[in-house]
């Protein structure tokens, strides 16, 4: 019987399974199941799998609906006490996934946690889409130890410690499956983007908390599926993050918040349209048109997530614009934030 299951989502994406598979099948625990999950792909993933891990389970969704529908559907087949999401383009490492489980298992009021990721590319540095554990500040913006937008500290032990944080991320996910299907895992309207930040949000406000381990160390490429340069990608980035607020904020200040954030969104589109970058432009107008579309079920979900809220969570929130401090204060790292500006001690 598995205590786990480390389900890799493929979509088209043979080259990673290839290259990042025996890397997981080598240093995964024998009590971790591993499944690919495909997301209809048209390549030949699932015949080289076939081939060549014919003793690994593969889940074959109907159609590509993206990291959320995908991962939804997939793991509504898979009944272990734990589920790993982990990224096609992850080198996993020796004994990765024990400090990961020894601590959940060791701290039940923990819903989910992440190892540290480096980038794939540049060993020692931290990677963008979880560095060593994710916050976000009070306007909706996320950002992580060891990385504030598109600065990437070395790693050097600086945050090493395990602690609390606002968001795990989705390229290697711990959760419990009892969690997970409490808040009926990952809303499928994101497709991709944001929505582990959604989801470790919703958990947080049920009274449940996240952590960083990085005892645990994995290797991440990043843009495996959409390049950071893809219009597509900074469509969903705005979008997603606008629909993120306002499922989950707390009530006070919410729509002042909302409207400000729009207008902080108009002056990122001025500026792509001022280095005529007319794709990017439109998809930050797109990304509005959007949201204004899907407020009404946005609206809806978090009606319903009121229901179940203990007290809305503001743990690990940096009260101020991380944007203003990085852009006009000049803070690259994240060790130059003011500790006490976080609703919680990140130091404990």
């Amino acid at each position: 019987m598995y205590r786990a299951a480390v389900v890799i989502l493929n979509w088209n994406g043979r080259s990673f399974l290839e290259q990042f598979l025996p890397s997981v099948t080598a240093h995964s625990p024998a009590w971790a199941e591993i499944i690919v999950a495909d997301n209809a792909s048209t390549d030949d993933s699932i015949e080289w799998l076939q081939k060549n891990y014919p003793q690994l389970r593969i889940i074959r969704n109907k159609t590509n609906g993206g990291f959320a529908q995908g991962y939804n559907e997939a793991l509504a087949q898979v009944d272990t006490e734990y589920f790993i999401l982990l990224n096609s383009d992850v080198e996993v490492t020796p004994g990765w996934l024990d400090p990961l489980i020894a601590l959940m298992d060791e701290r039940k009021d923990i819903a989910a946690c992440q190892p540290k990721l480096r980038a794939f590319h540049a060993k020692q540095q931290f990677e963008y889409a979880g560095a060593s554990g994710g916050f976000i500040d009070k306007w909706g913006y996320p950002f992580c130890r060891g990385r504030l937008f598109d600065t990437f500290e070395n790693d050097e032990g600086q945050y090493d410690d395990t602690t609390e944080v606002a968001w795990a991320t989705g390229a290697c996910l711990v959760i419990r499956r009892s969690d997970w299907n409490e808040v009926h895992g990952l809303d499928a309207d994101f497709f991709a983007h944001m929505e582990e930040i959604d989801l470790c949000w919703r958990l947080r406000n049920r009274g449940r908390k996240i952590f960083v381990v990085p005892a645990s160390v994995v290797y991440h490429v990043g843009g495996g599926t959409l390049n950071k340069t893809s219009p597509r990608k900074t469509f969903l980035n705005f979008r997603n993050n606008l629909v993120l607020i306002t499922k989950n904020h707390a009530p006070g200040f919410l729509w002042i918040k909302i409207f400000l954030r729009l207008c902080l969104d108009g002056v990122a589109g001025v500026k792509f349209l001022f280095g005529s970058d007319f794709a990017h432009c439109f998809a930050v107008l797109k990304a509005h048109f959007s949201f204004y579309g899907m407020i009404g079920t946005t609206l809806r979900k978090r009606k319903s997530e009121q229901q179940h809220i203990t007290a809305y969570s503001n743990t690990c929130i940096y009260n101020g614009n991380i944007v203003r401090e990085y852009f006009l204060n000049g803070k690259k790292k994240f060790s130059e934030l003011k500790s006490d500006r976080f609703a919680t001690d990140i130091r404990q």
